[in-house]
Parts: structure tokens; sequence; C-alpha cells
């Protein structure tokens, strides 16, 4: 059975700064940042559209293992996936869960090769905002947001 992620909206959350993150925390930040990175290197464009939106889904994961609280269901509930879950833990942030989850079928398209699921506009804007959302989850956790990339 797996456990479901939840924290009381009401009752906001502190980490208590960057020296009480989990080693899972920082893990997911940092392979987050290895993503961006790989989005910002790529020649190809789905793959940097695929490695940006990766990024943002990596850091999401940091800021869950964060701040949620694992439950034990009392019954059965469909799971959620992780943009829904961001928007319930850190409602200050749902825009930005709804933006990345619109992006979900085009990024699938393009983990799944196709040419055509993304222009290079907008792969580059998505590494763009990647970045800038990797910098808000840092800055959330209590951590000194990374230097911003540069995207030609």
């Amino acid at each position: 059975m797996t456990q479901q992620l939840t924290t009381p909206l009401s009752t906001p959350m502190t980490t208590g700064g960057p020296h009480f993150l989990t080693a899972a925390t920082h893990s997911y930040l940092e392979r987050a940042a290895e993503s961006l990175r790989e989005a910002i290197t790529s020649s190809s464009v789905p793959e940097r559209y695929a490695h940006a939106h990766v990024s943002a889904l990596r850091a999401t994961a940091a800021l869950l293992a964060a701040r949620a609280r694992p439950v034990m269901p009392t019954r059965r509930r469909p799971q959620k996936n992780a943009w829904v879950l961001l928007a319930e833990v850190a409602p200050e942030l749902s825009e930005w869960a709804s933006f990345f989850a619109a992006g979900a079928a085009k990024r699938a398209a393009a983990e799944a090769g196709s040419r055509r699921a993304v222009t290079e506009r907008e792969a580059d804007d998505l590494v763009r905002d990647a970045d800038r959302f990797l910098a808000l989850v840092e800055t959330s956790l209590g951590l000194t947001e990374h230097a911003p990339i540069r995207v030609a």
C-alpha cells in the first residue's frame, strides 16, 4: 500500500532552515540542478524541453520531501500527481503547478522523440522557467538560490 503525502493547508510548515532538510530533499535538489544543466547543454530541442520539465518535477519532489507528511489513508483514495500535491502543500506555488502540469503532455511527446512536440522557443522558455522555479523552491526551503542561468 502506498502512502499519500499531505499537510494541513491552514498551517504553514516551516522547514527550520537548510540544516533540517532531509537527505532526500538535498538529493532531489541536486538532481533538479543536474537536469537543468542537461537542458542547457542539450542541442536537441525536444531533449532540452524534457530535461527542463524534469528539473521542475525534481524541484517539486524536493519541496514535497521537505514539507509533506505521510499519512495512512483510512480508505483508498486516488493518487495525486506531483503538480496537484505541490498546489496543496505549497499554495503559493499553485500557478507554477498549473503551468508545469499543462506541459506534461508535451514533455511526454518530447521524451518519445517527437521533433514536432515543441518549438525551440518553447524549449528555451521552459529552461528559463525551470531555472526560476528551482530558485523559488530553494529560497522557500531556506537555501540560497543558485546563480541564474543564461539561455540564448
